[in-house]
């Protein structure tokens, strides 16, 4: 359950929790057309709070909103600022954020003339996104039967709210046979990333992940990407298939929700050791350094509240 939270940011206002709501003939409600970002604040090391990477995140929300010919009815630095003190307002020190751009009611069907475009940002506390147990020790995955859309089905550089049906799917399958996430294939059979998050691999000192083609730009897998190249560590973008995966040495996944989390299996073929390996262990350390205001050289990616 989410923990309810005093205010959510609506258009310009900050509206009690339980008073943010939408009409039952909400467009995207029935259509899917609107756009979001997954977005995290730490407590830093020196006790203050800061937001990781919301220039990218922000800049993503918008570039999502022109492939969709959505036009946001505020500036980039008007949904910063309004990020910022929807966690101010609510005296949060950590929390998850998430602002999404939605059609709101007016007009049905699939084409709309005019968009009446709707935009709010709500922000509450939340943990591990795959658990506690999951950061530490590492989850059990599972290939799904649904193959991630791809660039002629759907806008892969885009967050759409209606393209996570295809992840609810996957993910559902997953949990109900036992696992904790889903692995989608791309359209020709290469792996492609998690219901919600980018996938990394280890193998003979090399990091792999997937290429951009089929998979969702994520911030932290760049941030990762980043990471990796200042410590030296090879990070090639290359397809590779779910055999390659499955005799990996290590496997992790990477998302604004999930942050680095270790994968110990893949449709019950241990991965390594069965345990987060030494690399997977280096960019947790480095990462959790870096949104916590440990890492003087990544400073830039934090806005303090």
């Amino acid at each position: 359950m989410i923990n309810k939270v005093d205010k959510i940011w609506m258009d310009g206002e900050f509206i009690p929790w339980d008073e943010a709501n939408v009409h039952v003939l909400t467009h995207t409600l029935h259509y899917g057309l609107g756009v979001f970002e997954g977005i995290r604040c730490y407590q830093c090391e020196d006790g203050r709070s800061a937001v990781f990477r919301l220039k990218e995140h922000v800049d993503r929300l918008f570039d999502s909103a022109h492939i969709c010919q959505i036009k946001i009815p505020y500036s980039r630095e008007e949904i910063s600022e309004a990020t910022l003190e929807t966690l101010r307002i609510n005296g949060l020190k950590e929390a998850y954020i998430r602002p999404v751009v939605f059609i709101g009611d007016g007009e049905m069907g699939i084409y709309v003339k005019d968009y009446n475009v709707k935009t709010s940002i709500a922000a509450w506390a939340w943990g591990a996104y795959l658990g506690d147990e999951g950061i530490s020790n590492g989850i059990r995955v599972k290939v799904s039967s649904f193959t991630r859309q791809h660039v002629n089905i759907s806008m892969t550089k885009a967050k759409v709210c209606g393209s996570y049906v295809n992840s609810m799917m996957a993910k559902r399958e997953a949990i109900l046979a036992g696992y904790d996430e889903a692995l989608l294939l791309d359209n020709e059979g290469y792996v492609s990333e998690g219901s919600g998050e980018n996938i990394f691999i280890v193998k003979d000192g090399i990091v792999k992940t997937t290429p951009k083609g089929s998979v969702l730009t994520g911030i932290t897998r760049d941030s990762v990407m980043t990471i990796l190249a200042n410590e030296g560590i090879t990070v090639k973008e290359e397809s590779f298939t779910r055999d390659e995966l499955y005799i990996a040495e290590e496997a992790f996944f990477t998302g604004t929700a999930a942050e680095i989390t270790p994968i110990r299996e893949v449709d019950n073929r241990t991965i390594g050791t069965g345990k987060p390996g030494a690399i997977t262990k280096k960019v947790q350390e480095l990462y959790f350094q870096a949104v916590k205001g440990g890492r003087e050289k990544y400073g830039h990616w934090l806005s303090y509240l």
